[in-house]
């Protein structure tokens, strides 16, 4: 169904391809190298398979990262050729699949390596994989230290398994002050040399993340990992939103379902934390926190009818929420309302609702769940 035709439904999401394009030509053109593109959590919100599709004809887009081996049978069921590197830590379980749909795992340790080679000795196969470097994020990845070259030397040394990549992620890329992020590619740097100087050269090397990818030009090796930028989203509020030409790709709708005028001294919603002043014309909506809109907007978010702002009033419920539009004129059931996206001079961007909840963008992105349809324009 056409999008100017679902003002009737509850709501959905709409995904503008043409600036997804746009946005992903554009990281190119300043980054001058492949991309991996980030499509985890089901491409942030936005609908990794849809997406994906999208990215196919990128000769330039090297593949897919995600971070379950689910994700990735989701990509190769749905017919995507490029490769998919899952970002994450691979269960033995799931070897026998990961190999099956020749998705590359990454690799941190010698009892992951050896458990795997023993999967691929089955097959018959050789495995690409790619190392994970600790260099600040604490998270998983080998220590920079002798270990983990000693580790490396072990992977590569197995006859099933190819050494095709090796990576760190930054932490704190997304920050004015550099250094953080210079100490971690300085460490990054050194340990790929290192490792040469014992006869391994890794082909693939990637540490930039959005924000890497932006502010840190030694970041960019022969692959970047570019995640939140290809939606037109920003890393944080204190990475240049000047660099790359990016634009929102994900506007969310609904449409009002019933206006009512109370008198002052009526509680609105659970717990009565709203009470009306003065008559006020109330509107609701048929949407809430069962659809991942956050319930920490009650009482402080706001939506778009007709152009104009509706503070939201009292809790947002898990399937509705109550707006106040005693100050736009004519408001009835049907008006379409904007909870993120542009309406006539007004726009609710993500970044405002994460403020409000104390948040980031990627989670109010990632928190829109399925039971949304989105709709690809």
């Amino acid at each position: 169904m056409e999008v100017q035709n679902r003002s009737k439904e509850r709501t959905y999401v709409t995904i503008d391809l043409e600036a997804f394009r746009r946005n992903i030509r554009n990281i190119y053109a300043w980054s001058k190298v492949p991309l991996i593109a980030v499509l985890k959590a089901d491409g942030y919100g936005h609908g990794a398979v849809r997406l994906a599709e999208e990215l196919e004809q990128f000769s330039f887009v090297w593949g897919y990262a995600v971070a379950t081996i689910e994700e990735a049978v989701e990509l190769r069921e749905a017919g995507l050729k490029k490769r998919i590197l899952i970002l994450g830590y691979v269960f033995p379980a799931a070897y026998e699949t990961l190999i099956k749909c020749q998705v590359t795992p990454t690799i941190f340790d010698t009892e992951s390596a050896e458990l795997l080679c023993k999967e691929a000795k089955k097959k018959n196969q050789t495995i690409p994989v790619h190392i994970k470097v600790d260099t600040g994020m604490s998270r998983i990845g080998l220590p920079t230290a002798e270990e983990g070259i000693d580790t490396v030397k072990r992977i590569a040394a197995s006859k099933m398994l190819t050494v095709e990549g090796i990576f760190t992620h930054l932490s704190r890329a997304d920050e004015k002050n550099p250094e953080p992020t210079q100490q971690q590619i300085g460490r990054f740097s050194k340990f790929c040399r290192d490792l040469e100087k014992e006869g391994i050269a890794v082909p693939l090397k990637h540490c930039a993340n959005s924000a890497g990818i932006i502010g840190f030009k030694s970041a960019k090796m022969e692959l970047v990992r570019a995640g939140i930028i290809i939606y037109g989203l920003m890393p944080s509020d204190e990475v240049s939103a000047d660099v790359i030409a990016l634009q929102s790709v994900l506007s969310w709708k609904s449409a009002v379902t019933y206006v009512k005028t109370l008198p002052a001294g009526v509680p609105v919603s659970y717990g009565g934390t709203y009470i009306t002043s003065g008559e006020t014309v109330v509107a609701t909506i048929p949407v809430g926190y069962g659809d991942g809109y956050p319930r920490l907007l009650s009482n402080r978010g706001s939506v778009l009818i007709r152009g104009k702002r509706a503070p939201i009033i009292g809790r947002v419920c898990m399937d509705q929420f109550m707006v106040d539009v005693t100050k736009i004129e004519g408001v009835g059931r049907g008006d379409v309302v904007t909870l993120i996206g542009r309406d006539q001079k007004e726009e609710i961007r993500m970044e405002e609702l994460a403020e409000l909840c104390g948040t980031i963008n990627y989670e109010i992105a990632c928190n829109i769940n399925k039971r949304v349809p989105r709709i690809y324009q």
